[in-house]
Order: C-alpha cells, then sequence, then structure tokens
C-alpha cells in the first residue's frame, strides 16, 4: 500500500483584513458571499490526501480557488486555518528556513509561464534548483543534463530560452523541477500555454514520466480532458471549495451533483472510460476440458452461437464458434483445441477509443483479461457504442439482424443468433 505523502486537513485561506473572523463563521455556516465583507474566501474547507506515485488532479473554474490551494502545499500562501502536512511536516509549524528547506527539498513547482532566466542557457535553467541546494556547478550542470535528455531536449542545452518553442520552454521547466529531484511536483496549469498538439504531447510526456520516476504531482488545470487523461484522481472545485473526489470513471460516470454532471458531460469518453469500466460479465464460457459436446451444449443453453475458451484457471485461450463446434462433434473429436480462434484479449485499462477498430473487426465481444490473462469480462459492441452516449448498456433487446444457420441435429440444437447482434454473445 502506498504511504501518503501529503495531507490536507480543514485548510482555509482567505484574504482580507479579517482572514480569521470570516474563517470563524465559515465553520458556523456562513457562505462565501456572507462573509465578503470580512475578506475574498479563496479556499474553505479543503481536506484530502496524496499517495506516492499519483497523480492528483484539482479542476475547476477561474475563481474556483484551486491556484490558492496549491500555493498553500509549498506555503507561498501559508492557510489561514487547518494544515498542510508534507511527508510529515506540518508546513504551519516550522519556521522560515525550516520552511525553505522543504521548498527546495522536497516540493518542486512547475509554472504556467515556464518562469525561465533568458539570459542562462537551457541547460543552466534546468540546473537552477541545484544550485539553490548549494550544489557544486559540475555535479548539477551534469546532473541537469541527464534530465534534458529525459524530457527530449538532451541537444540543446547551449541553447537560450528565446530559440525555443513555448512545448520546449515547457520541458525544460519540467526538466528543472526533475533535476532537483524532490519527491512531489506542484503543477500549476503548466500546459495551459501550449498549442493544442503540443499540449497533448506534453500531457503523454508527463504520464511517461511519472511512471519511469515514480514522482507524485498535484497538477492544476481548468481543463476536463486534460484532468480526466492525466489524474489517478481528481478533486473538483467550486467558490472555494472541494465538491468531489474520485478517480476520473468515478467522476465522469457518478457525478456528486448537478454542477459535476454539468462540468463533464461535455467530455471526451473514449479517453477517460476504460473496458474494465463498461465490460458486461462473460456469460458464455466453456473449458478446453469439456470437450466440443460441453460447449456446443453450454451454448444452446445459453442460446448463444459463439463462447470464450478458459482453462482450470480461467486463463483465456481464444473464442469458438458453433459451426466449427459442430464440426468436431460431427468428426467425434474428443479435442477442442482445433476450433480456437484468437479472441485479440484487451487489457482493463485500455481506454474505450482504442476498441473501436477491434470491435469492429471481431465477430464476437472483445474478452478482457486481467494481468495474469484471466478472464474477467467482455465488451459487445453495443455496450461500447452505449457507454458512448451515456445510456443503458443492457443489450437484450437488440434485434436478431442475421439468418440463423442452418438446424443442428437433435438433441445437439444449439442457438441461432449471431453474436454480434445481442449482448447475450460471450459477454
Amino acid at each position: 500500500m502506498r504511504d501518503t505523502v501529503l495531507k490536507v486537513e480543514n485548510v482555509y485561506k482567505v484574504f482580507g483584513k479579517r482572514p480569521a473572523e470570516a474563517v470563524r463563521r465559515l465553520k458556523t455556516g456562513a457562505s462565501r458571499s456572507e462573509v465578503a465583507g470580512l475578506g475574498t474566501a479563496a479556499v474553505i474547507n479543503a481536506s484530502f490526501q496524496v499517495k506516492a506515485g499519483e497523480i492528483f488532479v484539482v479542476m475547476g473554474l477561474s475563481g474556483s480557488g484551486k491556484s490558492t490551494l496549491l500555493r498553500t502545499l509549498n506555503g507561498l500562501q501559508p492557510a489561514t486555518a487547518g494544515s498542510v502536512t508534507v511527508q510529515g511536516t506540518d508546513l504551519s509549524t516550522v519556521s522560515d528556513k525550516e520552511l525553505r528547506a522543504v521548498r527546495q527539498r522536497q516540493i518542486s513547482m512547475v509554472f504556467q509561464h515556464f518562469a525561465l532566466f533568458p539570459h542562462r542557457t537551457v541547460l543552466e535553467n534546468a540546473a537552477y534548483g541545484l544550485e539553490v541546494q548549494g550544489m557544486a556547478k559540475s555535479e548539477r550542470l551534469e546532473a541537469a543534463a541527464k534530465v534534458l535528455e529525459l524530457v527530449g531536449l538532451g541537444s540543446w542545452g547551449s541553447r537560450y530560452p528565446s530559440e525555443l518553442s513555448g512545448g520546449m520552454q515547457q520541458r525544460v521547466g519540467l526538466a528543472r523541477a526533475l533535476a532537483s529531484e524532490t519527491d512531489i511536483l506542484l503543477m500549476d496549469e503548466a500546459f495551459s500555454a501550449l498549442d493544442p498538439l503540443i499540449r497533448r504531447e506534453m500531457q503523454e510526456q508527463l504520464v511517461t514520466l511519472q511512471q519511469d520516476l515514480g514522482k507524485t504531482i498535484i497538477f492544476i488545470t481548468h481543463d476536463l480532458n486534460e484532468a480526466m487523461f492525466l489524474g489517478d484522481r481528481i478533486a473538483v472545485m467550486k467558490d472555494g471549495e472541494i465538491i468531489q473526489i474520485g478517480t476520473p470513471d468515478d467522476i465522469l460516470s457518478h457525478p456528486a451533483n448537478d454542477y459535476v454532471a454539468q462540468f463533464v458531460q461535455d467530455v471526451d469518453r473514449t479517453r477517460v472510460l476504460t473496458a474494465a469500466s463498461v465490460m458486461e460479465p462473460a456469460r458464455s464460457v466453456v473449458t478446453l476440458t469439456g470437450g466440443p459436446r460441453g460447449a456446443l451444449r453450454t451454448m444452446r443453453d445459453l442460446q448463444t452461437s459463439a463462447a470464450f475458451v478458459v482453462d482450470r484457471r480461467r486463463t483465456f485461450l481464444g473464442t469458438v464458434t458453433d459451426r466449427d463446434v459442430m464440426a468436431l462433434v460431427e468428426q467425434r473429436s474428443p479435442d477442442l483445441a482445433p476450433a480456437i480462434r484468437p479472441g485479440n484479449p484487451v487489457d482493463g485499462e485500455t481506454a474505450l477509443a482504442q476498441l473501436f477498430g477491434m470491435a469492429v473487426e471481431s465477430p464476437v465481444p472483445l474478452p478482457v483479461t486481467d494481468a495474469s490473462g484471466r478472464l474477467i469480462g467482455a465488451v459487445p459492441r453495443v455496450t461500447l457504442l452505449a457507454a458512448l452516449g451515456n445510456v443503458p448498456s443492457s443489450t437484450t433487446d437488440i434485434p436478431v439482424v442475421d439468418a440463423p444457420p442452418p438446424p443442428l441435429p437433435e438433441p445437439l440444437v444449439t442457438a441461432t443468433l449471431d453474436s454480434s447482434a445481442r449482448a447475450g454473445d460471450p459477454a
């Protein structure tokens, strides 16, 4: 189980002449507007924990308080009330010197507008955090050069920021944060100034780097699709308050209120929902040891014309159709293996966007397997389409669209419904 590296407990941040009085009234039920005369309540009673190696996204519209919340996490804007604990250190209890040490050793920040020094080279900018830490010049430049390689700028170290595109400049900012070797990265709208294509490229690179380096990232954005793509969990903010915290699938499928529901209604679901989130139980499943007659009997009882084949450990082996199995029965073959066709199983974490081509080409629902190759469910084409349209995924009323195959001899009459036309397939 991953350790908690950052804990936020009942944090308030109020700007104004009487912030303590504003917090007192907020705690007794006053609204943000009711305390406006005392100060501006930017963050109201925020609480959450972030685990090691997690990408935690704080999402909200302008004025929701997300950037102010981020700045309380490294003490740039100390909380008016509540506590922020970073790897066991309560920021409200440390001296200014100790707080600076926390920023240097434990938390790095990547800004929206790059914040590069124009008179320093790319390599010198990337090494700046190490310079602040007091590392010798040769060592910090060597370390920075390695990180520039990670972000794809290994050959640009001698250039100046003005010679780089916006996306490349943001890579330098990211490299500077990574070079500091802190465990936690704070990223405030880090990609919002980039063109859409470059922004998408940076998002993908961030996910790759996080997987390779295991950094803990708190990422601020107003872009829902970006939040859904990056976040292991997402906190949705409105008027200074956290409305809902959950996985992208939780936020999309089970919004806490109408505000969140409206917020997510236009999200690109193909980038968020996964095979595991829309799959149905695999109904038509046969074992290899059951032989052709056992497989045909199962398909007859379930009124399907295809089935998934598994071994005794439920490891997915492939699919069979009633026609192929019937041919083995007529040959009096006891072995089901010759009828098995590859089933192109997908991992449960596969995004729906990657399933369309596979689903169109597959005559049966897409089998979903776990990391051990065991069958855990299936995604019929109609369920895939229903998930995209946010409608119920039940497909039992889908009509038969193909003609049935010729009758089979008794007592081995099996179903005639084409598996691609109903959810009663091996799904």
